[in-house]
């Protein structure tokens, strides 16, 4: 474990034996664990994609193609609205 910027960074070991069970490559894995944790509601569509090693909007298609819904509420609306005003782009 390591501290970076006032971010603590760890590590977590899987073994090959493991990834071999699941038959997934280590990005499917990956994704597969950014996926859960986004539907639980535990990471963000942006971290979550950062922990799936994609862009948002590749996060987004694979969620789409799994047909889970984007997490946007009435409070994310609401902030896009505010950033919009203040960029007087509405």
């Amino acid at each position: 474990m390591r501290e970076s910027l006032g971010t603590r960074i760890i590590s977590i070991v899987i073994s090959e034996d493991i990834l071999y069970a699941t038959r997934m490559t280590e990005a499917e894995f990956l994704q597969e664990v950014a996926i859960l944790l986004y539907e639980k509601g535990k990471l963000s569509l942006g971290k979550a994609s950062k922990l799936a090693r994609m862009s948002r909007i590749q996060f987004q298609s694979l969620l789409a193609s799994r047909q889970i819904p984007i997490n946007y509420g009435i409070d994310d609306f609401e902030a896009d609205l505010n950033t919009l005003r203040k960029l007087e782009q509405l």
